[in-house]
C-alpha cells in the first residue's frame, strides 16, 4: 500500500517557503533578544528546524541575519510601494499606511522593534539598509510630487515627514498614538 505523497518530493529545509518562515522566525529571534544575545540554537528552535539543518540554509550567525533584515526591508518596501501606487484612494490616507508599514507596526511594547535590531547592526548588513531608506524616501517624494509642484517641492515635505515619524516613534508607546500624531503631521505638511 501506497501513502497518498508516494511520488511527491518530500520537504526540505531548501524549500523557498521554509526558508521565509526560518527567515522569519529568525528576525523575531533577533528582535528579541538582540543580535549578540540571539544564539543560532534559539533561532533553530524558533524556527523548528534542527541546528545543522540551519547551518546547512546559513553558514553563520552574521549571514542569517543579513538574510533575516534583507527579507523584512524588502517585504516593507514592497508593500510601500503598493500602497503608495493605489492613486485612487487619498495621498494622505496612502502616506499614513505607507508611514505605518516602514515604522508605525514597529511601535509598541509587542511589536518587536525590527528597525531597531536593524539600526543596531548596520555593519552586518552592508549596502541594504540605506539602500531600503533611500528607496523610502523616493517612493514618499514620488507620491507628494505627484500633487505638489514638483519633485523640488516634494523632497523637503517628504524628508520633514521622515523626521516626524522618526521623532514620533521614539515619543510614543503605541502603533495607535503614532499613527494619531502622524496623522496630524500628514495634514500640516501635505495639501
Amino acid at each position: 500500500m501506497s501513502s497518498p505523497d508516494a511520488g511527491r518530493p518530500s520537504p526540505t529545509v531548501a524549500d523557498p517557503d521554509r526558508r521565509t518562515m526560518v527567515l522569519d522566525s529568525a528576525m523575531a529571534t533577533f528582535t528579541r533578544f538582540g543580535y549578540r544575545k540571539t544564539s543560532m540554537e534559539e533561532v533553530a528552535r524558533a524556527a523548528r528546524i534542527s541546528r545543522p539543518g540551519l547551518y546547512f540554509l546559513f553558514s553563520s550567525k552574521e549571514t542569517l541575519f543579513r538574510a533575516a533584515a534583507t527579507q523584512a526591508l524588502e517585504r516593507d518596501i514592497e508593500a510601500v510601494e503598493q500602497i503608495l501606487a493605489d492613486t485612487g484612494r487619498p495621498l494622505r490616507r496612502r502616506l499614513v499606511e505607507a508611514f505605518d508599514q516602514w515604522a508605525g507596526r514597529y511601535v509598541g511594547p509587542l511589536s518587536g522593534d525590527v528597525s531597531g535590531v536593524i539600526e543596531d547592526n548596520p555593519h552586518l548588513l552592508g549596502e541594504i539598509a540605506a539602500t531600503t531608506r533611500r528607496r523610502f524616501e523616493e517612493l514618499v517624494t514620488d507620491a507628494i510630487a505627484v500633487s505638489a509642484s514638483g519633485r523640488d517641492a516634494a523632497t523637503p515635505v517628504a524628508q520633514t515627514m521622515i523626521s516626524a515619524s522618526i521623532g514620533l516613534k521614539h515619543q510614543v508607546t503605541s502603533r495607535e498614538a503614532y499613527l494619531e500624531r502622524l496623522k496630524t503631521a500628514v495634514c500640516l505638511l501635505v495639501r
